[in-house]
């Protein structure tokens, strides 16, 4: 997901929703991730089945939740997440009630005790049956909610972003990365004509009475990623045959209206799919689909449902990045789901190189430089990409409290940087490691998997045979970027790393004097490079390294002065 200004949202929507009021969320549910409870942790997540049914004139959700959950330790008690706005009609523990003074929900965490101890290895299904008006977002994604507004033909139109308060805004889990259920199934009953896209497979659409029950199926779908997107939506669809021999489903939910607009953008999918599986490796979910839906908001990573809202806008390079960087995070989020936020960077670092690397790959090296110059300028330094210490959802996000852009824009030229310091080979194979555990991933031999950033380490450290530990030590775990300084005395033009806290910085750097170009090892950080009277000289002349760089510092503090005078 991209943090830029909401430049979707309908602006009468936008001022109805403002002047409206709701209650205000709990410090728990407005918290995605953070410290979990401790019989969260002592439970395997096995199935969540969902019913939900969406009433568009009163903005009201009608919510049955059975949840399958696995002990892995003894348990005297189940803990889940859901707004406590909601009101809940029945609690039951398999099949039988739970009184009312044997579960609370003060806060969001909604604690059940149970009839009996369940003991390890033993299941159970706890069922929750609630309703009420779901948080409403303001400017989604960048708050979590549902956005309840009218297509541009006059029929209702819902979608679901939560990625930073998380999946308690609708639906009762596990508020946390790990958190995710083995299966999903979703029961999603709307207004007839009007369509539910979602995650997984259409297991079947039921008609009665006025209402429409679409039945999707997911596997092991990331928290924040499960969705509904309701609207009159029209069905594009083909087949993908893959590099990999698999046929993936492709499918487009968009507005009446757009179909000419839409059919431009479908005949993208293929191109995008192609580079992904060469690149990376297989699409993670091609037994289920690629999936696309247009949603009133700019665009959220929901797994085989990626939301999309960024108004077909053509762009210099003949692409839609907006849905190439969503897409993305099918590997980089669905397939992989950081271990925890302070390793967001994973999903999002990696994310936002995709689309250099795309630019390479289909327009070639001006396109993929000119990209990451782009988002070179944008690189704050305000804090460490990775903390050492766990962040919830909102914080990490937040510039005053963590790295914010700097996962997408810091993330993706530390990759640039990487990629070109241990070789295509060895930064691809490393990449497939992090994302499916293994270099050889086939559909089929492999399924979705938690990693940190410590795992990305080890690939690159075994497939290079060296300690790679101190690059990333100097590029995610400090603040600011290492400085190249450089000094010339007679026929000498001697360098020097200078990193903060003097950490080990042994990146080799090209320099070019005169008409050639000079490779250094910078061993020990230091090199020398002989330099004649007259000779020019350009530090690391094909852009290869990530460092400090005050010229864009002052760009920064210009842009931002102008910005501020602009104002008033």
């Amino acid at each position: 997901m991209r943090r830029l200004p909401a430049v979707l949202l309908f602006a009468a929507v936008a001022s109805a929703h403002a002047a409206d009021e709701q209650p205000p969320l709990s410090a728990q549910t407005l918290s995605s991730g953070g410290p979990a409870a401790p019989e969260q942790k002592a439970v395997a997540f096995d199935k969540a089945e969902l019913a939900f049914k969406l009433i568009p004139e009163s903005r009201r959700l009608e919510g049955d939740a059975r949840l399958t959950f696995v002990a892995k330790r003894r348990l005297q008690r189940l803990v889940v997440d859901l707004d406590n706005n909601f009101g809940i009609s029945a609690v039951e523990v398999d099949g039988q009630p739970v009184a009312a003074n044997h579960w609370r929900n003060p806060d969001g965490r909604l604690a059940v005790d149970l009839p009996h101890p369940l003991e390890a290895g033993a299941r159970t299904v706890l069922r929750i049956v609630y309703a009420g008006s779901p948080h409403r977002a303001q400017r989604a994604p960048w708050d979590g909610g549902i956005v309840w507004t009218t297509a541009p033909t006059g029929e209702p139109w819902i979608a679901t972003a939560v990625e930073g308060e998380g999946c308690d805004l609708f639906w009762p889990c596990i508020d946390q990365p790990f958190g995710e259920p083995g299966i999903v199934e979703q029961h999603v009953s709307v207004p007839a004509p009007l369509v539910a896209a979602g995650n997984g497979v259409l297991l079947g659409v039921d008609e009665k009475d006025g209402w429409r029950t679409y039945h999707w199926r997911a596997k092991q779908p990331d928290t924040y990623a499960v969705a509904l997107n309701v609207g009159p939506y029209e069905l594009l669809q083909a087949d993908y045959r893959s590099r990999y021999g698999n046929t993936i489903p492709l499918r487009f939910w968009y507005l009446k209206g757009n179909a000419a607009k839409a059919k431009e953008l479908f005949a993208q999918f293929p191109l995008f799919l192609d580079f992904y599986e060469e690149k990376i490796g297989p699409y993670p979910f091609g037994d289920e689909k690629m999936g696309v839906v247009e949603t009133p908001h700019l665009g959220m990573e929901h797994q085989t449902i990626n939301a999309y809202g960024n108004g077909y806008k053509k762009d210099a390079y003949g692409y839609d990045w907006l849905l190439h960087h969503e897409f993305a995070h099918e590997w980089f989020g669905n397939q992989l789901t950081n271990a925890d936020w302070n390793d967001m960077w994973l999903h999002e670092g990696f994310g936002t190189y995709m689309q250099p690397l795309y630019l390479q790959w289909s327009r070639g090296d001006m396109a993929y430089m000119a990209e990451l110059m782009k988002q070179r300028a944008l690189v704050k330094n305000r804090f460490p990409v990775v903390s050492g210490h766990s962040y919830n959802a909102s914080d990490v996000y937040d510039a005053d409290k963590g790295p914010a852009l700097d996962l997408y824009y810091k993330g993706s030229l530390v990759l640039h940087t990487l990629r070109g310091l241990i070789g295509d080979e060895a930064f691809f194979e490393a990449t497939r490691k992090l994302v499916y555990g293994r270099t050889d991933p086939r559909p089929g031999n492999f399924m979705p998997r938690y990693g940190e950033t410590k795992d990305f380490v080890d690939a690159v450290n075994a497939q290079t045979g060296k300690d790679y530990g101190w690059f990333f030590n100097v590029y995610l775990r400090s603040t600011a970027l290492p400085q190249l300084l450089a000094a010339r005395e007679g026929g000498k033009l001697s360098l020097r790393w200078k990193t903060e806290g003097d950490k080990p910085f042994p990146m080799p750097v090209q320099v070019r004097v005169g008409d050639r170009v000079v490779d250094l090892s910078m061993a020990d950080g230091r090199g020398d490079v002989e330099i004649a009277d007259g000779e020019s000289w350009t530090l690391d002349p094909h852009s290869k390294v990530l460092r400090d760089a005050p010229e864009i510092e002052a760009f920064q503090k210009d842009a931002a002065e102008r910005a501020q005078a602009a104002k008033k």
